[in-house]
């Protein structure tokens, strides 16, 4: 306590020095000097003499030394940095819009020149002989853009899914937490689903693009999960409303633990369902228009969960000879049959 009292004294007697000597400048310092006569003198700035210069530089130095540290009693004015009103950058949307438009006529113009060359911008005979093609890998964040992800919440459940980049960049990971309990809106009495979505190919001006996979014949997966079953989803890109709610789907098992599994599945597996429900008639999968993929967890076990995508790709695999992997009828099916 003697100690704060004797700094507080101290500082007491020196706010009130206005004018002290000279002979106390050079025990005092630059510092206590120049603060005790920022009130009432200016430094003064000699042009022809070099260490008079330097004086008021050293001056000047410790004046905001001591302003800064003590709080003088003339505040400073801070220099912030605001841009003014004159060098405000200029938002033109006009500019924005002819930017917009020029792109989407370049990058229709490559499009017509890659589709002059063959498919994707290659030769056809190199297509037509490719044997495997990776159609999706997740190395960054532009990776994942083309990816969206969703849940039950939107119908008002509890389930949370997310999805962000794996260890070094080289993969990526789904998770969240799975809940069956159903929304208290009197209307659903189910719940408890998490997907992942792929974006639908767009075009210059925005024109809608698929995938043409009729070369291959099997789908195949590189993934790590925690032994949960996974439905993997294919939607055909088509124009007819009534058909938005159709896809074909497979289950994809993963095995858990620290080791990576390779998924492979024949188009032929997959079964036609139209708004979650296997239809009974049965319809072949054409993978020359393919819109979208997409994985859904709806295992009904509450609880976290996670998977991770190293890439998805489809292949040829020459020892497959399956066509259709179901049975059709004329009772089940009477349109294939007329």
């Amino acid at each position: 306590m003697a100690l704060v009292h004797k700094l507080l004294n101290g500082t007491y007697r020196l706010r009130k020095c206005l004018k002290p000597g000279v002979a106390w400048y050079p025990f005092r310092g630059s510092c206590f000097a120049d603060y005790c006569t920022s009130s009432s003198q200016k430094p003064v700035t000699i042009a022809d003499s070099a260490p008079a210069q330097r004086t008021t530089e050293g001056g000047l130095q410790g004046q905001r030394m001591a302003e800064g540290g003590l709080q003088g009693h003339r505040p400073r004015e801070a220099a912030l940095d605001i841009t003014s009103p004159e060098e405000k950058p200029e938002i033109s949307f006009d500019k924005a819009i002819k930017d917009e438009i020029k792109d989407h006529f370049w990058r229709l113009k490559d499009e017509i020149v890659s589709h002059w060359i063959g498919p994707e911008g290659r030769p056809l005979h190199e297509v037509l002989l490719e044997q495997a093609k990776v159609v999706w890998q997740f190395r960054g964040k532009e990776d994942l853009d083309k990816w969206v992800v969703t849940s039950d919440k939107t119908i008002g459940g509890r389930s949370e899914v997310f999805l962000k980049m794996g260890k070094n960049n080289q993969s990526a990971l789904v998770y969240g937490t799975l809940s069956s309990e159903a929304p208290l809106d009197g209307e659903s009495s189910r719940s408890g689903y998490c997907a992942m979505m792929s974006r639908p190919l767009r075009g210059p001006f925005e024109r809608k693009r698929s995938y043409d996979w009729s070369q291959f014949n099997t789908l195949y997966l590189r993934v790590r999960g925690d032994g949960r079953p996974w439905m993997v989803n294919i939607k055909e890109d088509t124009d007819l409303i009534q058909r938005k709610d159709q896809m074909y789907s497979y289950f994809m098992f993963t095995r858990g633990g620290p080791y990576w599994q390779e998924v492979k599945i024949p188009f032929s597996k997959f079964f036609f369902s139209n708004k979650g429900r296997i239809r009974d008639a049965q319809y072949q999968l054409m993978p020359d228009r393919i819109s979208s993929i997409g994985f859904t967890l709806a295992d009904k076990v509450d609880g976290p969960f996670f998977l991770e995508i190293d890439f998805i790709g489809v292949f040829t695999d020459p020892a497959h000879k399956e066509e259709f992997a179901y049975e059709n009828s004329p009772e089940l099916n009477p349109r294939l049959f007329k």
